[in-house]
């Protein structure tokens, strides 16, 4: 493989999972890992994405601009937060996520409605306080630099006192039968407390993360009530999911 078609399957990787790790890619690619090193060393000096330890992330998910261009398949994820916010009623309780689909959801929220919005995310967070019907909650705990969301045992255990109608999540890899799915272990760790404090959780994604997964499981795919895609609902690309007590829009 030329090193311009690896760099661009590095690029298509982080863009759609928001975060890799270079041992992953490494291995999908079957090359060395300080070959793939040497490649997001490259790519973060030319602005296309961000090198971390041990890994890489999409510019669109490391901004911290609330009005973000680089968000990947923005178009597709505005039309999932539009379907979610069919689900939103005055005087509701919801739990807000991380990450650029939530964020679009977040933009989304009419100012006229009246809610009480729980989040762990700082972005999400400040871009709800425009909204002046919103009450906003900060779940607290240890920041992460990368996802700019509280985690650790203090964020579990502030969702532990609380319950709320909906919680709208995110999640880097779904499958049918396997569930959700991260590499981050600290994340699973805090979408698997959100998920218990929710009366009901809905899974927003875009499509092109159905039918994969990852080391570290968040959840059985039952525990979600509602999934939410750019397709529409009778896609065949969501026939699987239907096998399940899903609900899909």
């Amino acid at each position: 493989m030329l090193k311009e078609e690896r760099q661009q399957t590095i690029l298509n990787e982080v863009e759609l999972h928001n975060r890799v790790l270079l041992t992953d890619i490494a291995e999908t690619l079957d090359v060395s890992v300080d070959t793939i090193r040497r490649d997001v060393k490259e790519l973060d000096a030319e602005n296309k994405l961000r090198r971390v330890h041990g890994g890489a992330i999409s510019l669109g998910f490391t901004s911290n601009s609330t009005k973000n261009s680089n968000v990947y398949k923005q178009k597709e994820k505005i039309l999932i937060a539009e379907k979610a916010l069919s689900l939103l009623k005055d005087g509701g309780v919801i739990f807000l996520d991380g990450g650029t689909t939530c964020m679009e959801l977040a933009h989304l929220i009419p100012s006229s409605i009246e809610l009480t919005c729980f989040t762990h995310s700082l972005p999400v967070a400040m871009e709800l306080l425009t909204k002046p019907n919103i009450t906003v909650i900060i779940v607290g705990g240890q920041v992460s630099g990368e996802s700019q969301t509280a985690i650790g045992a203090n964020a579990i255990h502030n969702l532990a006192e609380i319950k709320v109608d909906f919680s709208f999540i995110g999640t880097g890899y779904v499958d049918s039968h396997y569930g959700l799915t991260e590499f981050d272990w600290d994340i699973v760790q805090v979408k698997k407390a959100v998920i218990k404090c929710s009366k009901k959780t809905v899974l927003l994604s875009i499509s092109e993360k159905l039918n994969s997964q990852h080391r570290y499981k968040t959840c059985d795919i039952n525990a979600i009530n509602t999934l939410i895609t750019e397709l529409e609902p009778e896609n065949n690309l969501l026939n699987s999911f239907r096998n399940h007590d899903i609900r899909i829009l």
